[in-house]
């Protein structure tokens, strides 16, 4: 080049910034919860439990993302998300549009407390989740680390709707088939409970919890700090009247860098 052309300016590229990813599949259970499932990138690692940033482009050309839980196992090659329909949400609304093909932003660094990491080991994991809160735990329930920590696994599902449970059921019934953890089938449970509908069981789950009603249907002991270790997953509300019952209970909450008996998702919890 002589000295008398300009040299072109460099573009900067921002090593944190989101990938663009492709939909690979779609799957609407009712007119407010959906999956979809996506690329993953060769060099994107997650411990199951965790969330991530995910979005789309905005209209101006800045991304609009939102932290969203894996639902799918850190072994799996895709990623799959669990998400809520919100009419007037700036992400959802449009989300919830999306078609195999599409591209969405995925975020590069995925943190959270929901881990194997954050516990420390006991006889029996709980699993607390109402609406999409059971993204993270649809991670777990297919992570082989989890059978080799824990002899039992409980989730609890709430929602309002029967059809709002489709999802974990749907997880469920896969189970004994799953590549990784068809072996550890045996030692997973599922208790769903709804709020306005009949059903066997309805109630909230922290009425569930109080009444003794889960620990009767479940035929387990009521939650103790020697053998119980729990993780809290939905509403702001449920986190915390959650997380109260557990502290009544003797466990102390944990982290990653102080493993201890629960831990709650502090990202969903305002």
């Amino acid at each position: 080049m002589s000295e008398t052309q300009a040299a072109s300016p460099v573009k900067k590229v921002n090593p944190n910034a989101p990938t663009e990813e492709t939909v690979l599949s779609v799957h609407h259970y009712t007119d407010r919860l959906f999956k979809f499932r996506i690329t993953r990138p060769g060099s994107f690692r997650f411990r199951s439990g965790e969330f991530v940033m995910i979005g789309l482009p905005k209209e101006d050309g800045k991304p609009l993302l939102r932290a969203y839980s894996i639902a799918s196992p850190s072994w799996d090659e895709e990623l799959e998300f669990f998400s809520i329909k919100v009419p007037d949400g700036p992400l959802t609304s449009r989300l919830c549009d999306i078609k195999p093909g599409d591209k969405v932003l995925l975020g590069k660094k995925p943190t959270g407390t929901l881990v194997h990491d954050a516990l420390t080991p006991a006889k029996r994991l709980y699993m607390f989740s109402t609406g999409t809160g059971i993204a993270p735990f649809a991670s777990l329930m297919r992570d082989p680390e989890t059978y080799q920590k824990f002899d039992e696994v409980i989730l609890t599902h709430t929602c309002r709707e029967i059809s709002e449970l489709a999802y974990g059921e749907e997880l469920t019934a896969a189970l004994p088939d799953d590549p990784l953890c068809d072996e550890y089938a045996h030692k997973f449970r599922l208790y769903n409970s709804v709020t306005r509908e009949d059903f066997p069981r309805m109630g909230r789950i922290t009425d569930l919890i109080e009444s003794g009603k889960l620990f009767e249907d479940l035929g387990v002991p009521p939650l103790n700090a020697e053998t119980d270790r729990v993780m809290i997953c939905g509403s702001m509300q449920m986190i915390q009247d959650t997380k109260a019952l557990c502290e009544k209970a003797g466990l102390v909450e944990g982290s990653n860098a102080a493993p201890a008996d629960f831990v709650i998702e502090k990202a969903f919890a305002g």
